[in-house]
């Protein structure tokens, strides 16, 4: 069996965080900054890079667009970024810094046919969503969907 890894670099106000079961309340923030993490990963043997941006995943609101080109730019590998896709504006916008691939979470429970939409205009398109328990979270974790991953799930 094989199988591919992601290793993923979330980003809150331009740094490298981790969320503890998705708890904001629960951040613990490094030092390192997120191009150098991107670095490691590729010198490592990644084969793409996964980027979210949690604070447009929790508001919408893309504020880390620049470090995502940033990420781009820096490494040879392919990027899939997330976080606040919410409309095929806001998927042109992440594509327009680079990205290979956007990855849809709240979207696709709350929108689904804009995963459509996005492949019928030639968008590379990843669904990857976060569950709690059997129900799937949205809004960057913030909330229930009120959706078991069984029902969601084809």
């Amino acid at each position: 069996m094989s199988f591919d890894l992601y290793p993923a670099i979330d980003i809150r106000e331009g740094r490298c965080v981790r969320l503890r079961q998705g708890d904001y309340d629960r951040e613990v923030r490094y030092d390192s900054d997120p191009v150098d993490v991107a670095l490691s990963f590729e010198a490592a043997g990644a084969s793409w890079i996964h980027v979210v941006d949690l604070d447009a995943a929790r508001s919408g609101i893309a504020t880390n667009r620049e470090v995502i080109r940033r990420i781009v730019d820096a490494v040879r590998v392919p990027v899939q970024s997330g976080g606040g896709i919410r409309s095929v504006s806001a998927a042109q916008a992440l594509f327009d810094t680079g990205v290979a691939r956007c990855v849809l979470g709240t979207a696709a429970i709350e929108s689904p046919d804009l995963a459509d939409d996005l492949v019928s205009l030639g968008f590379r398109v990843a669904v990857g969503l976060d569950v709690r328990g059997e129900e799937v979270a949205i809004r960057g974790w913030e909330i229930g969907s009120g959706k078991s991953i069984f029902e969601v799930l084809p």
